[in-house]
């Protein structure tokens, strides 16, 4: 692979990953490029703020992120996701509720 065709994937996966940052950000958490292998397909993200501590930030790097870099980028074969886990719970808990809150009715 030639520097031209790196230089357009990791184009093309930067303009992804911005893509699908906002609707993050909206629930008060960020998506962050950490590394990629353009030639061996690898990708890492870490989810940051609201996100290191929302229950559900697995199925988000693995139903969302995973699935669309995947989908949109053919030259991805694995995606590694982690999250920022510096953030501590009220700090995290002050950016922002998330898309999903579990709702428990008494009983």
């Amino acid at each position: 692979m030639n520097e031209q065709e790196r230089a357009t994937r990791l184009s093309a996966l930067n303009s992804l990953i911005n893509l699908m940052r906002p609707s993050v950000q909206a629930d008060g958490g960020d998506l962050v490029l950490v590394r990629a292998d353009v030639d061996a397909g690898v990708v890492e993200v870490q989810l940051q703020g609201a996100c290191s501590t929302c229950a559900i930030s697995s199925s988000t790097l693995q139903g969302g992120v995973e699935r669309i870099l995947k989908d949109r980028l053919d030259w991805v074969t694995e995606v590694i996701g982690g999250v920022d886990d510096t953030e501590d719970f009220e700090s995290s808990a002050a950016l922002g509720t998330g898309g999903y809150v579990p709702r428990y009715r008494e009983i």
